[in-house]
């Protein structure tokens, strides 16, 4: 085939790398026969020269395309993109490029696929949908040829598969061990050997797990899908929801997002293949990844070994990878009146104070985190923070924190502020990072959000002898990633058996690591009010709920008050629970004011920077003390004093300042 004027030719590359035209020809046309020094020299010499073998000539004297062909169900599907990025780079390195065909309906694969291996060397066909008959007359017709993300029962076919039984397992134990038990499955198309594949692993636990109930639903794979069936999820009652891939799990929590659905207090949601914007769901997504596998460059090895000549003939391979759970915010525990642990636990007034005395409270490890248990009963959870999203700035927290009869008491990102979670220590500013949270006001802006959020890092962690005290060391780094304080943390909890109830006291102090420390709220630089920064706590709604100080109640007097004591008292129903909030002068050597919403939200806590920006100079030191009390009863302003004065000498001591 003759050349355009001027263009390199093989002879020149030849020439240029000091071997052979036979030579050339071989290195490019990917024979591994040729030594790997001479090859990198002859594709260095045609990089330099700019040859491009004219593929015509090649393919009429070779009978080759160096091309494969990727046969896909979806093209719009993150997780098959991911499948051809890694297919093309892995074949790529080796000299072959890849040509895409999207089989759109199970109906057109084979024809799709007969297609595609006319056009090029080999094919990968991925998930095919036709039945055992259709698949096992194709492969013949198409080889050399390898299929991803489906079992096969002929063991002269090379595969790739996915353990999807293990990927479901995984997913079970984790929602078992936040207590789910009444599961709902989203399925994928029916058709979908994935999903008959993930359906058969969920009944194989079912049947070893008498306790569990796990019901299906039909779904499909597109967010469209899982947007449809929220209604469906909703009234199955289900804790919690298993969505057949990713992207139904984006189109469930879009639609319990505009149903105002709290995920994961209300419902835990996950999904399936670990896609890169499950990342950036919100909540994120809590998934089994399978993309970190590299399936693709997977598939290309089993497939390069059958296209090069080279090769000795080697036994049909097959791969089976095993994916793993991929942790986010869309789990969490079962809601206190869906728990089943809840349902053999006496309520309180079935119980006498001996009763309540007898059984332990103590921080217990459980699942990497440490939860605060009374029994059998769970108080609270102190969460690590880590699998929180960037720009929520990652802090550990309490969630969930319950009364002595389970009733929650705290709320991870709602709808109204996806950056609030439990009861944490978030301060908008220091020195110019923010621990809170979404946006963040600039003067002259207002509420903009910034790439300056930090991160909160848990240390060591460790519990006391007697078990009612958690110790951890928590280094706060910047958004650049310096480290600007060091925080100990102790919260210590204890039993009011007298009063039906227990508290924590929480104490952190702050050490500013390499510079002083200057602390700032949206009201000290021009937004009035908006002095928030501290101890946050963000509580659920209910019937109704009111905020007391000892100036009177109602959020206009609460807000910016500077009394050591608040209550919340929240009605459900009938019934009524009460958190009480006291500043520890004594510990903490000063008063701050209380920030305080009751009317949009319900979130309160002492501000650090009400007014004023606060400094903390190297070598000292900023206390953070407070005691929280939880009660299963309505709790007056006036009690309070009278609270803390039965308690041990540091409440006692708060106590002479309410």
């Amino acid at each position: 085939m003759a050349r355009s004027s001027g263009s390199p030719t093989i002879t020149q590359v030849a020439e240029a790398a000091g071997v052979s035209r036979a030579t050339v020809s071989r290195v490019l046309n990917g024979r591994t026969s040729v030594d790997p020094g001479i090859g990198a020299r002859v594709r260095e010499a045609a990089d330099r020269l700019q040859y491009r073998p004219n593929l015509t000539a090649r393919y009429l004297s070779t009978g080759r395309t160096m091309t494969v062909s990727l046969v896909i169900p979806d093209l719009g599907n993150p997780m098959f993109q991911s499948v051809l990025r890694s297919l093309t780079r892995a074949a790529e390195a080796d000299g072959y490029g890849v040509l895409v065909a999207e089989a759109s309906t199970p109906e057109r694969e084979a024809g799709i696929a007969r297609d595609a291996r006319r056009q090029c060397d080999a094919v990968v066909l991925v998930a095919p949908r036709m039945n055992e008959l259709e698949l096992e007359a194709l492969i013949p017709e198409i080889a050399p040829v390898v299929v991803l993300n489906r079992s096969l029962d002929d063991p002269r076919v090379a595969s790739v598969g996915i353990d999807y039984g293990s990927g479901m397992s995984q997913l079970v134990q984790h929602l078992e061990a936040l207590g789910h038990r009444d599961l709902l499955y989203v399925s994928g198309p029916p058709r979908s050997a994935a999903h008959q594949e993930r359906l058969s692993a969920l009944n194989a636990l079912v049947d070893t797990r008498p306790s569990l109930s796990i019901r299906t639903i039909l779904g499909g794979a597109t967010m469209t899908a899982g947007h449809r069936v929220a209604e469906q999820v909703l009234e199955s009652g289900a804790t919690a929801v298993m969505a057949f891939n990713d992207l139904v799990a984006f189109g469930l929590l879009a639609r319990l997002n505009q149903f105002g659905v709290d995920v994961p207090g209300d419902l835990s949601v996950t999904g399936f293949d670990g896609i890169e914007l499950s990342r950036f769901a919100v909540p994120t997504l809590t998934t089994v990844d399978q993309e970190e596998l590299d399936t693709g460059a997977v598939a290309w090895s089993l497939l390069h070994r059958q296209l090069d000549p080279s090769s000795a003939p080697e036994p049909t391979e097959h791969a089976l990878l095993t994916p793993q759970l991929l942790l986010g915010d869309s789990t969490g525990r079962v809601p206190p009146s869906r728990a089943p642990s809840m349902q053999a636990v006496p309520t309180l007034a079935e119980q006498t104070v001996r009763e309540l005395d007898r059984s332990p409270l103590a921080w217990v490890q459980e699942n990497g985190g440490w939860n605060l248990t009374h029994g059998s009963t769970l108080l609270s959870t102190a969460v690590d923070g880590s699998a929180m999203v960037p720009v929520h700035s990652p802090r550990p927290h309490l969630h969930p924190v319950r009364t002595l009869d389970g009733r929650p008491t705290t709320l991870v990102t709602p709808v109204d502020h996806r950056h609030h979670y439990g009861v944490s220590l978030a301060l908008p500013d220091v020195n110019g990072t923010t621990y809170w949270g979404g946006r963040t006001f600039v003067e002259g802006r207002g509420s903009t959000l910034l790439s300056n959020h930090g991160t909160q890092q848990v240390g060591g962690v460790e519990v006391s002898e007697d078990g009612s005290s958690l110790l951890s060391q928590i280094t706060w780094l910047s958004h650049e990633g310096r480290a600007l304080l060091t925080e100990q943390r102790t919260l210590s909890a204890m039993l009011l058996s007298e009063e039906r109830g227990w508290s924590l006291a929480w104490h952190s102090s702050l050490t500013p690591d390499a510079e002083p420390l200057h602390l700032t709220s949206p009201a000290t630089r021009g937004r009035p009010g908006a002095g928030y920064g501290g101890l946050f706590w963000r509580l659920p709604g209910a019937d109704e709920t009111r905020v007391l100080v000892q100036e009177g109640a109602g959020e206009a007097l609460a807000h910016g008050s500077c009394g050591a004591a608040l209550v919340i008292q929240r009605r459900h129903g009938n019934s009524w629970s009460s958190v009480v909030m006291v500043q520890d002068a004594q510990g903490q050597g000063r008063i701050d004011p209380w920030f305080v919403r009751a009317s949009d939200y319900v979130g309160v806590g002492p501000s650090l920077a009400w007014d004023d920006a606060r400094e903390v100079p190297l070598g000292e030191t900023l206390e953070i003390s407070l005691h929280m009390l939880l009660l299963d009863r309505q709790v007056s302003i006036d009690e309070v004093s009278g609270l803390l004065s039965a308690m041990p000498a540091t409440a006692t001591a708060a106590a002479e300042e309410v």
